[in-house]
């Protein structure tokens, strides 16, 4: 589907009836300080086009139904767009994650006991770092170079991708692990991996969402 690029000034139309309506299309060029005909043409595309409603002798407002429709693109969970997590153990090298960050082109590792629970994550500044200047990096073990908890930040398949995303950007981490809690007796549960999410995810998420727009 082709998506329409809107111009300046229909975006200028736009938030004028967000914040006003209902308004006229004589007070919206009023406001623009344009005449009426002149913007006749753009509120025409922007009713078509289903941004927003006209009633005769009441005015144009925002057309609720297309806003709902739009924001359904962002309100998926992470089970929903979640990828298979790449992950290795916490004996395995420095140059053993190196590889398979590369191999398969991931934005970080995660560190997983034999039962598939979260022990940490690796990313590729968590590499740089250990790796440049040390010749004896590539044999040491990633357990001394990953991130654990509590700084570890984490999802579940039931949040939200929009919280997602707001908490890869609030911690700057490019990938997070999805995980299930289990109570274990202690008072920090263990945390099953089940996946991961990254910022390729979240971008996709976001374009698909832009073409429904």
């Amino acid at each position: 589907m082709r998506v329409i690029q809107l111009s300046q000034r229909q975006m200028e139309i736009l938030e004028l009836i967000h914040k006003q309506a209902p308004i006229t299309g004589e007070q919206i060029a009023e406001q623009l300080g344009v005449s009426r005909p002149t913007i006749r043409s753009d509120l025409s595309l922007l009713v078509m086009l289903g941004h927003i409603n006209a009633k005769p002798k009441v005015g144009y407002f925002p057309n609720q139904s297309f806003r709902e429709e739009q924001a359904s693109g962002l309100k998926l969970k992470v089970k929903q767009v979640q990828s298979m997590p790449v992950i290795v153990r916490k004996t395995a090298t420095v140059g053993d994650a190196v590889v398979a960050l590369f191999v398969d082109n991931v934005g970080g590792l995660v560190v997983a006991d034999e039962e598939g629970m979260l022990l940490g994550v690796i990313s590729p500044k968590d590499l740089l770092k250990v790796t440049l200047g040390n010749p004896a990096a590539a044999s040491m073990p990633v357990s001394l170079v990953m991130t654990r908890k509590p700084q570890l930040v984490t999802v579940t398949p039931d949040d939200d991708v929009i919280e997602a995303a707001r908490k890869m950007a609030e911690n700057q981490v490019d990938m997070l692990p999805v995980v299930v809690p289990h109570e274990n007796g202690s008072d920090t549960p263990s945390l099953e991996v089940v996946g991961r999410i990254s910022k390729t995810t979240m971008t996709k998420v976001l374009l698909d969402a832009a073409r429904k727009w």
